[in-house]
């Protein structure tokens, strides 16, 4: 006769152990419930505050010892060679109050911005020429090749000798730095299309005017754009070394003319400005770029 043997009231009370799906522990309701009534905007804003703020360490580290290295770390006769940040801020602050930052701004700017827009003109037009007629390239990929491997500031006193050192010599440099970045990455961006869309493109009986403007252009400008890219870059930096040679007002007037009066806080605070003008150049010109390839960007989505 079998007897049947109920549990006793502690072991009826306690549940074995259930078995985990993919967690180490389990999740208390609290924070479940928490977690799926976000809100996922108030998500989406803590998630993009995130990726700033690590996106941002590196500068604000960097920044953080340039303040405090000078101050409490480097002996007295090295804060007068490298001062503290809130000084070199001071003066800037002191030269955007007496209008004389602006002005330098507005010189730098004018000639940079001469010189890189006749550089792009004249890069992406050459640039889909030769790149479209191959024997037009192979005559001339030799003498680019040899240009573009000479340094633009090595020809400097060349457009001074011949330009004297006025207005020209300087948009004339900056033009030369800035052409051939975008004039090779054009010829490489539409080199380096896709065959099979020019095939796919000819097969739908697209003629050659039509497939270039709506196959191999397009295709091309990302690379475009990274030849503009750098070209912003290069036109900056070698407007900067040019000023610094001959030339009464810009950036690198500004630098050098502090350098040389021991204004040491000013001529940080031009270096400073040389850098956020650079970084603000590169900004548009990615943001110019989306705007050209947003249909990469709907394809890809």
């Amino acid at each position: 006769m079998s007897t049947l043997t109920t549990p006793r009231p502690d072991q009826a009370a306690t549940p074995g152990p259930a078995p985990l799906s993919g967690q180490d522990s389990p999740v208390s309701p609290t924070a479940a419930s928490t977690r799926s009534t976000a809100p996922p905007a108030l998500r989406r804003t803590v998630a993009t505050a995130g990726s700033w703020l690590w996106k941002s360490a590196a500068i604000i580290l960097f920044l953080a010892l340039w303040e405090i290295g000078p101050t409490y770390l480097a002996s007295a006769s090295t804060r007068v060679f490298l001062p503290p940040l809130h000084e070199v801020l001071t003066a800037g602050a002191d030269l955007i109050a007496s209008g004389q930052l602006q002005t330098h701004i507005a010189a730098s700017l004018t000639r940079s911005g001469a010189g890189f827009s006749i550089a792009v003109v004249l890069g992406i037009s050459l640039g889909l020429v030769i790149a479209w007629y191959r024997p037009l390239h192979s005559f001339l990929n030799p003498l680019l090749e040899l240009f573009r491997n000479t340094a633009a500031l090595a020809l400097l006193p060349v457009f001074t000798l011949l330009l004297g050192i006025g207005e020209e010599s300087k948009i004339t440099i900056v033009a030369f730095a800035a052409f051939f970045p975008v004039l090779l990455n054009t010829i490489a961006g539409v080199r380096t299309v896709d065959p099979l869309l020019v095939r796919a493109a000819r097969s739908l009986g697209l003629g050659s005017l039509s497939l270039f403007w709506k196959v191999i252009l397009p295709s091309a400008v990302p690379t475009i754009f990274t030849g503009i890219r750098m070209a912003g870059t290069s036109a900056i930096l070698v407007l900067i070394a040019a000023e610094m040679v001959g030339a009464k007002a810009g950036l690198g007037y500004l630098i050098t003319n502090a350098q040389s009066s021991f204004l040491i806080p000013q001529m940080y605070a031009g270096i400073l400005t040389v850098s956020l003008l650079g970084l603000l150049v590169n900004i548009l010109l990615v943001a110019a770029e989306k705007h050209f390839s947003r249909w990469r960007t709907s394809i890809n989505a």
